[in-house]
């Protein structure tokens, strides 16, 4: 195949097609215009640069349209390029994205934006989401808050501050009753809830999972709550590996209860490994920390409106604290410990 006929390929097969062919499909709710997140089980690839580009968030792989199917089937190039060729003029059924309004406030700046928006205060549509869809307590809010962690985003939505370690904004999660995203051209590197200087590091997927441990916990002294936005870029573990450098700390892997979870919480054990400092796995009882933190706020609601009177069935109980690991023959942990439940 000669190199024109390779770049004709390259530019009218798109990454999503291949994609489709491979039995992932497109995750709407989290994916933007610039950046279509597709799923299949546990996997997740990010398509980029119109269809042309893609990375796999959970691991360094990046590329092209070849690189993608080389990724997938680890074949090599000549099949590669008969499997690219078969694709030619496939579509694929992605969501009509609608293209943003004038003033929109798109051609801002991030710091620009970013204080363009209100912090959320009691009663408006974004505390409302947090305190009673999310059941975040009304003091952690004021307290992420006052931290200028989070603004008011549209249509009722959060948007929760992405920040390096020189505190500049970088970007923010967006997450609504009918949203979820991350600001566009942003960067996802953490999201911070607590002191830099704290020796115990919890590490969740989203910044309202992260505020929902530390509502669970009661804003545990010593521990920096922290999310990555579900992504794993260069950016984020270079972060993650500087806070875990420090004399001292604890990694929390604090991810979700599934395979994905799992996944990033490997990654986390690789990293805390790598810098010479503990770790431990806290699983959420449910799904996830937010999942968990309603359960609970709902069976305190409803013990209430009995007049205090439990359930006859055991009630969920109140502060976590991580098991005790087993240990394999070479010391190390062999499972990952479970965060359980004490009185």
């Amino acid at each position: 195949m000669k190199r024109r006929e390779i770049e004709a390929l390259r530019e009218r097969v798109s990454c999503g097609a291949v994609l489709e062919q491979a039995g992932f499909g497109i995750d709407v709710k989290e994916s933007t215009r610039r950046a279509a997140k597709f799923r299949r089980g546990c996997e997740i690839i990010i398509v980029t640069h119109e269809g042309r580009g893609w990375f796999d968030p959970l691991s360094d792989a990046k590329g092209d349209v070849f690189g993608l199917v080389e990724h997938l089937g680890h074949v090599g190039f000549l099949e590669c390029a008969e499997k690219v060729a078969t694709l030619v003029g496939f579509k694929i059924s992605e969501p009509e994205w609608q293209p943003p309004r004038r003033g929109d406030g798109l051609d801002l700046c991030f710091a620009d934006r970013w204080q363009a928006r209100r912090r959320p205060w009691r009663g408006s549509s974004t505390w409302r989401y947090l305190n009673d869809e999310r059941c975040l307590p009304a003091h952690l809010l004021r307290s992420a808050i006052k931290g200028d962690l989070l603004r008011e985003g549209p249509q009722g939505s959060m948007w929760a501050a992405h920040r390096d370690q020189a505190e500049v904004l970088t970007g923010w999660e967006a997450r609504g009753p009918q949203y979820r995203g991350f600001a566009s051209g942003g960067t996802k590197i953490l999201f911070r809830f607590g002191s830099d200087s704290a020796v115990r590091l919890a590490v969740t997927e989203a910044a309202i999972d992260a505020m929902s441990l530390a509502a669970i916990e009661g804003l545990r002294e010593g521990t920096l709550y922290l999310s990555t936005g579900g992504g794993w870029s260069p950016a984020t573990e270079a972060a993650l590996r500087e806070l875990a450098a420090k004399p001292g700390v604890q990694m929390v892997a604090a991810t979700d209860a599934n395979p994905q979870g799992d996944m990033f919480a490997e990654r986390l054990r690789t990293l805390a490994d790598d810098a010479g400092c503990d770790w431990t796995r806290l699983r959420p009882p449910e799904e996830d920390w937010n999942e968990t933190l309603k359960i609970r706020e709902r069976e305190k609601r409803e013990r209430t409106e009995e007049g205090g009177v439990p359930h006859a069935r055991r009630a969920r109980q109140g502060r976590l604290r991580p098991a005790e690991p087993a240990l394999d023959p070479d010391g190390r942990d062999a499972g990952g410990s479970q965060g359980v439940m004490k009185d």
